[in-house]
């Protein structure tokens, strides 16, 4: 039975429960699904441009003046804490927006400071994986940050917990699913990554340090859904967890 560790509501203190197949059997500490915070103690990164579906829809863009080519290194962006949601947390709709994009996405979690690694010795330095869900208001370029788009407040669910890394058989092999008001939106595989886990640690590492705590998302698949006002949304990762909110109007 593997561990996780999650952040239960009314308190900033992270307890460890253990799982099988997804349900808590620790009778220490009960999950309550409408109370649970974001396991989240570090910064969180984004990953543009790590799924083979998106660099194909793209690929004459990029090619396009002024790049010309694919970047060589990645491409990351922060999601500041201001949008850090729990598990069955209210996604906030803007008042001026009809949807959001849902962003299903593996979190990274970096169990200590990261400099300059490996890929042979990437996983060493991850904790455990979490369910992350990287909402965006619909936009079209990724030459610029879109901060108005993804950073708004609760654009980024992160749960429902931290599960530890020898639960996952293969990071590189793990199924993501989307269900938006109990329909299958999307289904894609860590297999179509065009950077592996521990390749993507170590081409972020090389020019930036992660430190404990932090959450690395290993990317966004191609062709991600949108949910409307009262939708419900379901992110079911393969060994790592479920994470479910709903989308609600802001007044």
């Amino acid at each position: 039975m593997p561990n996780a560790r999650a952040n239960f509501g009314g308190t900033r203190q992270n307890s460890v429960i253990q799982l099988d197949a997804g349900e808590v059997l620790s009778e220490e500490s009960q999950i309550e699904e409408d109370i649970c915070n974001p396991p989240v103690t570090g910064m969180v990164y984004g990953t543009l441009l790590n799924y083979k579906g998106v660099l194909e829809q793209m690929w004459d863009e990029l090619h396009e003046p002024p790049y010309k080519a694919p970047p060589k290194a990645p491409i990351l962006y922060i999601k500041p804490e201001n949008t850090y949601l729990g598990h069955k947390g209210i996604i906030p709709l803007p008042e001026d927006a009809d949807e959001v994009v849902i962003g299903a996405s593996i979190g990274i979690v970096i169990g200590k400071k990261a400099a300059r690694i490996k890929k042979e010795e990437a996983l060493d330095y991850v904790e455990g994986y979490t369910v992350v869900n990287d909402v965006s208001l619909p936009h079209k370029s990724v030459f610029r940050p879109a901060v108005k788009e993804k950073a708004r407040n609760g654009f980024c669910p992160i749960g429902p917990w931290v599960i530890e890394k020898t639960a996952v058989p293969d990071i590189n092999d793990v199924d993501i699913r989307v269900y938006i008001n109990g329909q299958l939106e999307q289904h894609n595989t860590t297999r179509n990554l065009v950077r592996s886990v521990e390749e993507l640690l170590q081409d972020v590492t090389e020019f930036m340090t992660l430190n404990e705590g932090d959450v690395l998302m290993a990317g966004v698949p191609e062709n991600p859904p949108a949910a409307e006002n009262n939708d419900n949304i379901r992110i079911e990762v393969e060994n790592i967890g479920v994470l479910e909110n709903r989308i609600q109007k802001k007044v």
